[in-house]
């Protein structure tokens, strides 16, 4: 299940993935997992409660005197509403909430014909958004790059140019609602066809034709690679649509072999027609909405009367419990409760809103006994939408009459000014409640302007922010791979010594995830890990990987505040240096995830933009990119994709590479970290990671580049080599100073799994398809991780078949990593045979390799000549020869071998 992180706009907004993709890789968030309750007042009762009041920021009245509500119990059992003459107001509150949603509609392409050489092309989508496209053109007889810049006059007004090789210009809205462009073609011209890809601005998503770029043709004789639109023949005049795509590539398939009988010498334009053409399209649009929460103590009964309101749209189920002895724990609370109010596992209660009469949104009100301390609550939209607050749960404290009204930083940071220690009432708060207020205020008497000069730098800068985006653009025109399989293969076939380096370690390591997406709620997750030190070595696990250990807005860590601060939700900074130390003792290393990406603010601007920095690094604005608008950066542009729910780090800065590596090396040393596990690394060059790992000099690091597969109408497409060379090209820029997760070959698995088309796991020239297959010693392959699997659950390995993507990837080249809910779940002796089959085989990053058979039911590879393992319910069995095989391991669709 999926959580949708809340946060006040005014201070970090908007949604990360993972994450996607990484989708977007998603922002983590915390998981209400144990909530539950449902009811709803009758409408004349509801409309009484609705009268509470409506005007303020929050959506009720300001003033402390009022009348108001309380609850009794009925006749039925059941919340009865009673009104009073006063209360008072101790809690209000207005949270901003963003939700995310996903918007379908379709991408249209027509030719059209104006006079008899001139025509009109129109490339337009029909979902709302900043839409660019991105084009060039190919010429009659160029034989060299496949995109070309057009001549000036096709170009319509307000095109950029993108370096030498193509035209950016601007979707604009049309009067229909579509957003459109229209290129003026000439046909006296000597351009054959005209290659483009949609980009969308707000989410810097791409849109290409089955994975490749779209190409309309011109000329008869245009190469056809799977990617023509409007070829001859396809859709014949306007009007005449077609949405069956064997039909079109059947025809694409006509057109390219009456292509090859045409001259050689001469391009012809005979068999142009006009043509209109739709391709479906989806984006996640995000949804602004509130949610605004009053407490009031009612004092002719001394109940605490809890008013929730919001504008979201459709059904809105409230999960609650109730807070008792100073702490955040959920309890239920004693009865009466409202009506058709049920119990969730003797956990929580479940309510649902009640409609507003105008169909704006819902809202309804909770009675609570005038002892209690607190009211905590998540919102539930449907069984996959959990909204919460930062990635925490609403949290409505209960003061005394007497007391001020509570006001959280949500309220603060609208002020112009904020309040003091001294000015902020700590009765009825919580501990916790206290240090976050405090953490608003802290070092501000020591916050100051940074006073880096970077004016020499910016040209420096620019240039090479120039240069990666054209290494971005040539990936969508899917170029040769920088690292082409040979060159990989070959270089590192000259090593026979295996060296350790921190894009491999040692060549032997087998990494274990050490955490899941709930670990940090115990609050001791480092103390029960050391319990798991000695069994974690036994199974053969040489790297452990720990969750990120910075002061963090979310619980889970990857919403990094002050870095130097490691006391967490996972436990305290001693618990963590005893940890690591624990698991060097039993010669396991231990890799650190650093969120290098993004951190969250302390301070407001003065536009009241949450981009100045505390604590020891206490950067100020320019250590912000300047291309994300939500936090109005004052740095360089980014190198990478923005990450939008916090500020994103201008790597390009020096003051903040020096701050960054001074940190890395601060870790290393004070808390004993063997190496890295990078977080989000699409947001940054991978320049600056080799400058990091050249400083800290890990053991073994790795990134996270996850981003999405190719598809086409729904489907994944067979060749996925455009998306390992992503991953490799940022491999590549690290100078293989970092190895990767291997993205790619977790994506085919899960579909070849899933449908049972093992023959995706041979490339065309008979390798592994992934990263694997490429640059096997700098790829991490992995079946699940705290973002696809655990409770978010954000791309989910086929259920029931995890242990055939573990037989793939424990017997195969690579590093591989395992998942810590399975190692400890009903698959623990399957996974510990496999390791203990790697380890006594001594199957490295580097080992060779050959596909046997790759066919509709089975795969089936033999490694080092001394394993063979197959996956899938087809039949295979090892070649019989010199080597002596005998089964090491086997379960359900998997039996893997090895040489006595």
């Amino acid at each position: 299940m999926s959580t949708v992180p809340i946060e006040s706009l005014l201070h970090h907004s908007h949604l990360r993935n993972r994450h996607e993709s990484r989708t977007y890789r998603g922002t983590r968030s915390f998981l209400p997992c144990s909530l539950n309750l449902r009811s709803r007042f009758t409408s004349n009762k509801l409309l009484l409660l609705h009268s509470i009041g409506s005007g303020t920021s929050s959506g009720f009245r300001s003033s402390k005197r009022r009348r108001s509500v309380a609850i009794r119990a009925g006749s039925s059992d059941t919340a009865v509403v009673e009104t009073s003459q006063s209360d008072d107001v101790v809690f209000k509150e207005n949270f901003s909430v963003r939700r995310i949603e996903k918007a379908e509609g379709k991408i249209y392409v027509r030719l059209k014909q104006v006079k008899e050489n001139d025509w009109e092309l129109s490339v337009g989508c029909s979902i709302p958004g900043k839409w660019i496209l991105h084009w060039g053109v190919s010429y009659v007889g160029d034989t060299g790059s496949e995109w070309d810049q057009p001549p000036e006059d096709m170009r319509p007004p307000g095109s950029i140019a993108i370096k030498d090789y193509a035209i950016e210009t601007p979707l604009e809205k049309l009067s229909e609602g579509d957003f459109g462009v229209t290129i003026s073609l000439n046909l006296e011209s000597s351009v054959a066809a005209l290659n483009f890809v949609l980009k969308d601005e707000e989410t810097g998503a791409w849109y290409q034709h089955k994975g490749r770029d779209f190409k309309v043709p011109l000329v008869d004789d245009v190469p056809h690679n799977g990617n023509l639109i409007g070829a001859k023949k396809v859709f014949g005049s306007l009007g005449q649509l077609s949405n069956i795509p064997l039909e079109q590539e059947k025809s694409g398939a006509e057109v390219e072999e009456k292509s090859k009988s045409s001259s050689d010498s001469t391009k012809e334009r005979k068999g142009l027609e006009e043509f209109y053409e739709e391709m479906p399209v989806s984006k996640h649009v995000a949804d602004d909405n509130s949610v605004s929460v009053t407490a009031r103590k009612c004092p002719e009964t001394s109940k605490n009367i809890v008013s929730i309101e919001t504008d979201l749209p459709g059904d809105v189920t409230v999960h609650w419990g109730v807070c008792k002895n100073g702490g955040k724990r959920w309890e239920i609370p004693s009865e009466p409760y409202p009506e058709e109010t049920s119990l969730f596992k003797n956990k929580a209660l479940r309510t649902r809103l009640q409609q507003k009469d105008d169909g704006t949104g819902s809202f309804g009100v909770f009675s609570l006994d005038g002892k209690l301390e607190g009211l905590c609550f998540v919102l539930k939209l449907n069984e996959n939408t959990w909204l919460n607050y930062r990635g925490e749960d609403f949290y409505v404290p209960f003061l005394t009459s007497s007391s001020s009204p509570v006001e959280t930083e949500a309220s603060q940071v609208s002020e112009h000014t904020r309040k003091t220690d001294k000015e902020v009432s700590a009765s009825g708060f919580t501990d916790e409640i206290i240090t976050e207020i405090r953490n608003l205020a802290i070092d501000i008497s020591h916050h100051k302007n940074q006073k880096t000069n970077v004016k020499e730098v910016q040209e420096n800068i620019l240039q090479e922010i120039e240069k990666l985006a054209a290494e971005a653009y040539s990936i969508f025109r899917s170029t040769t791979p920088t690292f082409t399989e040979e060159s990989i293969l070959e270089a590192e076939a000259e090593k026979p010594d295996i060296k350790i380096s921190s894009g491999t370690g040692s060549g032997f390591e087998i990494l274990c995830q050490g955490f899941n997406w709930e670990s940090h709620k115990s609050g001791r997750w480092y103390l029960e890990l050391q319990e798991k030190a000695s069994e974690l070595a036994k199974l053969g696990f040489t790297v452990l990987w720990l969750p990120p250990p910075t002061e963090s807005v979310s619980p889970e860590g990857y919403m990094p505040k002050d870095l130097y601060n490691l006391n967490s939700r996972y436990g305290t900074m001693d618990e963590l240096k005893d940890t690591v130390r624990k698991f060097h003792k039993v010669g396991i290393k231990v890799l650190g995830d650093a969120v290098l990406n993004h951190r969250c603010a302390h301070f407001k601007n003065q536009n009241g933009v949450w981009n100045l920095f505390g604590g020891r690094l206490n950067w100020d604005d320019r250590a912000v990119v300047a291309d994300d608008p939500h936090f109005q950066g004052r740095g360089n542009k980014s190198s990478g994709d923005n990450f939008h729910a916090a500020p994103n780090i201008d790597h390009s800065q020096d003051f903040v590479r020096k701050d960054i590596k001074e940190w890395l090396c601060w870790m290393r040393e004070e808390v004993g970290y063997d190496g890295w596990r990078l977080d989000f690394v699409r947001g940054f060059w991978g320049g600056y990671v080799k400058d990091y790992m050249d400083a800290s000099k890990p053991y073994f690091a790795v990134g996270e580049y996850w981003d999405s597969l190719s598809y086409t109408y729904g489907e994944m497409d067979y060749n996925q080599d455009a998306h390992r060379q992503r991953i490799v090209d940022w491999i590549n820029a690290t100078s293989g100073a970092a190895g990767a997760f291997d993205v790619t070959t977790k994506g085919i698995l899960h579909t070849a799994l899933q449908k049972c088309e093992y023959w995706r796991l041979s490339d065309p020239k008979g390798k592994p398809p992934g990263v694997v297959g490429w640059w096997p010693s700098r790829a991490v392959t992995f079946v699940e991780n705290h973002d696809t699997g655990s409770t978010q659950g954000h791309w989910r390995f086929p259920e029931g078949k995890e242990m055939q993507g573990y037989a793939y990837i424990l017997t195969h080249p690579g590093t591989p990593a395992v998942f810590f809910d399975h190692i400890f779940s009903d698959y623990h002796s399957e996974i510990a045979s496999l390791l203990s089959l790697r380890n006594r085989q001594k199957l490295h990053c580097r080992s060779e390799m050959n596909i046997d058979k790759s066919e509709r039911d089975v795969y089936a590879a033999i490694i080092d000549d001394k394993v063979a393992m197959k996956i899938g319910p087809g039949h295979y069995e090892p070649p019989n020869g010199s080597q002596n095989w005998s089964v090491a391991v086997e379960g359900r669709d998997y039996k893997v071998w090895e040489t006595s």
